[in-house]
Parts: C-alpha cells; sequence; structure tokens
C-alpha cells in the first residue's frame, strides 16, 4: 500500500479556501432576510397608522406607531379627498449600502 504525498492535506486548503465564501453568502442571506422583514414591518405599520388616523385616532400616535416598526423610520400624513394616505421611509440597515425602504398606504375616511 503506497501513499501519495503530494495529495495530502488537499481537503483541509480546499475547505479553507470555500468557507470564506460560504460564510459570505449566508451573512448575504441573513442580511435580505433581515431587510425584507423590515419592508413588511414598515408597510404594516404604514396601514395601521393610515386606519387609525382614518378613524379618528391621533396623528402623533398612528405617526409614533411607524417610528417604532424600525429603526429610523419617518411618517408623513396626506389627506386627499376621502382617502388618509400615510407614506413612511426608513433606511434599510445594511451598513455597507445606504439604501431606504418606502411605504405607503391609504384609508378610506378622515377627510382632513
Amino acid at each position: 500500500m503506497s501513499r501519495r504525498l503530494g495529495d495530502r492535506g488537499s481537503v483541509s486548503a480546499e475547505f479553507a479556501v470555500a468557507l470564506p465564501a460560504i460564510v459570505l453568502l449566508l451573512v448575504l442571506c441573513i442580511g435580505a432576510l433581515s431587510s425584507a422583514s423590515r419592508q413588511v414591518r414598515l408597510q404594516d405599520a404604514t396601514a395601521d397608522a393610515a386606519r387609525l388616523i382614518a378613524r379618528g385616532d391621533d396623528e402623533g400616535r398612528a405617526l409614533a406607531l411607524v417610528a417604532g416598526s424600525a429603526p429610523g423610520a419617518q411618517g408623513v400624513v396626506e389627506y386627499a379627498d376621502d382617502l388618509v394616505c400615510v407614506t413612511a421611509t426608513a433606511p434599510a440597515g445594511i451598513p455597507v449600502v445606504e439604501l431606504r425602504f418606502t411605504a405607503s398606504s391609504c384609508a378610506l375616511g378622515g377627510g382632513g
């Protein structure tokens, strides 16, 4: 039984080369899921805020709900005919890229 010394340790070397790529891929996937979750929370908060304002609740309380949905989120209320619309923006939360999410929802009622 003879051993080939030239191949010794090749699996360890290949693993050491592939490991950073696998870790980077996992970090990117987790970041994408986190960003998608932030967008959904922002959209839900704008829908809730629009409904609250349309039924006569305080704008400040409704916008506080938007601000609490994501760090750095800011909301704006607009009235158009019988619609109450809330538009919110928030940073995506990705440190390397300056990306912002926007969500908008309207509810019938209010009238300003």
